[in-house]
């Protein structure tokens, strides 16, 4: 096998740790793909946290032991964090957004590639302590958000159906509360060869309003025996203030509606500002 130079064996070792997050990998592997030596690799991913570090791009760690190895791991900055929900909730809170029913119209910025993969990686760097095995959502616009959040994780995607289908083979379902009135019951339903007992659940979603559907898709993990390490969303409304699924996050809020504009008031999660603001980055 020819000499691969040192840049480009730093090109694909960071491409491919890069497109895997949290997938730890033997620098053996990289040793033989590359046809260099432990050691040389063991200086590349040095260069490469350095780097990492260096412009708040996230982190590559390297774990030691015989069981161990290399792996990357997503991490936005509070400053970046604010900049990033800022600046959708600036995009969501443009005149024509409300439509007729007083909803928001959002389904641009949920099926865009790059605005979904920021508000994940801010998402997901939450989790990277308790990363889940894998992110459930329901079958609706929120899907995008859902895929790039368990991207950013490393982790599956499971999507609750509103019905079974048969080439999904057995599934479990439960009745659950919904509408904006939470007095419609309806159902939903998972594939049992998706999920397993005793693993770790992290809920996303896009919108959360009376959070009937949250709490059922919780009930659904409890039923499999499933932990749910956190709830999700990239909106809620601030009424009600109540909601049927506790401790639901949100990246951003709708305060209010103006119908002579036909625009939505949308601003970030406080947290992410004050966050930001006391690093004296951002003012709130």
């Amino acid at each position: 096998m020819e000499h691969i130079r040192r840049t480009e064996r730093l090109a694909v070792i960071s491409q491919i740790l890069l497109t895997n997050p949290n997938r730890l990998y033997n620098l053996n592997e990289f040793g033989q793909m590359l046809n260099a030596a432990k050691s040389s690799i063991s200086e590349d991913i040095e260069l490469l946290a350095e780097a990492c570090e260096k412009y708040g791009v996230g982190a590559v760690e390297t774990i030691p032991g015989a069981a161990g190895g290399v792996r990357y791991r997503p991490r936005v900055s509070k400053e970046k964090a604010a900049q990033i929900v800022s600046s959708v909730a600036k995009k969501l809170s443009e005149p024509g957004r409300l439509l007729p029913g007083s909803f928001l119209y959002s389904s641009d910025v949920a099926s865009d590639p790059e605005i979904t993969r920021q508000l994940a990686s801010v998402v997901a760097a939450k989790y990277m302590g308790n990363v889940p095995d894998f992110v459930l959502t329901m079958e609706t616009k929120g899907i995008p958000f859902a895929l790039m959040t368990a991207q950013a994780l490393g982790a599956g995607l499971v999507i609750a159906r509103r019905d079974s289908k048969a080439y999904e083979g057995s599934a479990v379902k439960i009745n659950y509360i919904s509408g904006s009135d939470n007095e419609r019951v309806d159902t939903m339903a998972i594939s049992r060869r998706a999920v397993k007992a005793g693993q770790k659940a992290l809920i996303v979603d896009d919108f959360a309003k009376g959070g009937g559907t949250l709490q059922g898709m919780t009930e659904m993990m409890h039923e499999c025996q499933i932990e749910v390490v956190g709830v999700e969303v990239m909106i809620a409304t601030r009424q009600p203030k109540v909601k049927l699924c506790k401790d639901v996050s949100s990246l951003m809020w709708l305060n209010g509606i103006d119908r002579l504009t036909a625009s939505c008031d949308v601003v970030p999660d406080e947290r992410y500002l004050m966050d930001a603001a006391s690093e004296g980055k951002v003012e709130p």
